[in-house]
């Protein structure tokens, strides 16, 4: 019999033959855009164009009108671990930032032995180079039992709400079965309001608000470590880099209340199945550990004016490789699934999204960030 995960890799397989031979997609190319940055893990921009890199040390760096300004914007390294993947890993701008200043960071550090994920608040002047790192407001606070697998991603959605991704918390194989477990925040997608009372309320229609024995901050579960996740900006359908273990990769279309199945799978295939809790979502794609392929990034559905051969196309990459692919997916089904560019000797961590859509890669070890070009 013909394996589900067969199966579906063979149809996805024939739709991106059959649309490469009708209409191939461009090849692009990365063009240095800066260099000099530390370990550089995300970028993000403000509403009046600036780019803001986000440093894994603890260090935010602004680059206005192409240079990069020498003192950081945003200075944390002296509350921020580093040990194996701990470290600060994103930084975000309310949607309503020109006027009320407010940007959230996500990072780790440590109290005693004890790692901690934080996720806090600074109020900045909306137009000026410099947070004062004594202005921060710790919003949520959570303890990591290993220095792996942090997920540590920030968005706002489009219903205004701020969504957090977190991994399993490290280790190999969530040997406290993180994943399924509904009591802990590690392994999942969150969603709270900033917008609120202090410090956030939950969203009332968060699916498991009413539900005994479960956080009311998760959204979904079942994530192993959702390094890289993107909102669609035209569609705002969600789209999640989830790195895999020893031999799958995939991406998830996230949705509310939904089970991504780690760790009683990896990928379509299961694992410890005895754990599942719940019917598990499949995700749209997956991609085994060969050719150098071994971890998954995450990147951004492309609605930028330079390439426009790629709009609609959710961009994505690997850090073993250094290969990026992009893939359509209609709602129900991927019409288009190809490699933009062969490998590359790029350490890839993030793709990063500027104000006008177009998108870049950072490299992690020579501190590099490129323009994505055709």
């Amino acid at each position: 019999m013909i394996s589900r995960a067969l199966l579906a890799g063979s149809l996805l397989a024939l739709a991106a033959s059959q649309l490469l031979g009708a209409d191939a997609p461009p090849h692009i190319k990365l063009v240095l855009f800066q260099k000099g940055f530390t370990k550089p893990v995300a970028l993000t921009a403000d509403g009046a164009g600036r780019i803001f890199v986000i440093e894994h040390t603890g260090t935010v760096r602004l680059v206005e009108n192409g240079q990069t300004m020498q003192d950081p914007y945003l200075d944390i390294s002296d509350r921020v671990d580093q040990e194996g993947e701990s470290g600060l890993l994103c930084m975000m701008f309310h949607p309503d930032f020109a006027r009320n200043g407010r940007l959230f960071v996500n990072y780790n550090t440590k109290v005693g032995d004890q790692e901690q994920t934080i996720v806090s608040e600074f109020k900045v002047d909306p137009k000026g180079r410099k947070v004062d790192p004594a202005g921060e407001r710790v919003l949520l606070r959570f303890n990591q039992p290993w220095s792996n697998h942090k997920g540590g991603q920030l968005a706002f959605g489009k219903d205004g709400f701020l969504y957090i991704s977190t991994g399993d918390g490290g280790s190999g194989y969530d040997p406290q079965s993180n994943g399924q477990n509904l009591k802990t925040y590690l392994a999942k997608f969150l969603r709270i309001d900033v917008n609120g009372k202090e410090p956030y309320e939950v969203p009332p229609d968060n699916p498991f608000v009413n539900q005994p024995g479960a956080l009311p901050e998760i959204y979904c579960f079942g994530m192993r470590n959702p390094w890289r996740f993107s909102f669609d900006r035209e569609t705002g359908v969600l789209y999640c880099g989830d790195v895999g273990q020893d031999k799958w990769e995939e991406i998830d279309i996230i949705e509310k209340g939904k089970n991504y199945g780690w760790s009683a799978r990896e990928g379509m295939h299961d694992l410890f199945p005895d754990r599942a809790r719940g019917p598990l979502t499949d995700p749209i794609k997956e991609y085994g550990h060969t050719e150098g392929n071994n971890c998954i990034i995450g990147g951004y559905v492309y609605r930028g004016k330079q390439m426009p051969g790629l709009t609609g196309v959710y961009i994505y990459g690997d850090n073993g490789s250094g290969r990026i692919w992009g893939l359509k997916w209609d709602g129900k089904a991927i019409t288009m699934d190809a490699e933009l560019k062969g490998p590359e000797d790029v350490h890839m961590s993030a793709f990063g999204e500027d104000k006008d859509g177009e998108l870049y890669v950072l490299d992690y070890n020579n501190g590099f960030v490129y323009r994505l070009t055709e």
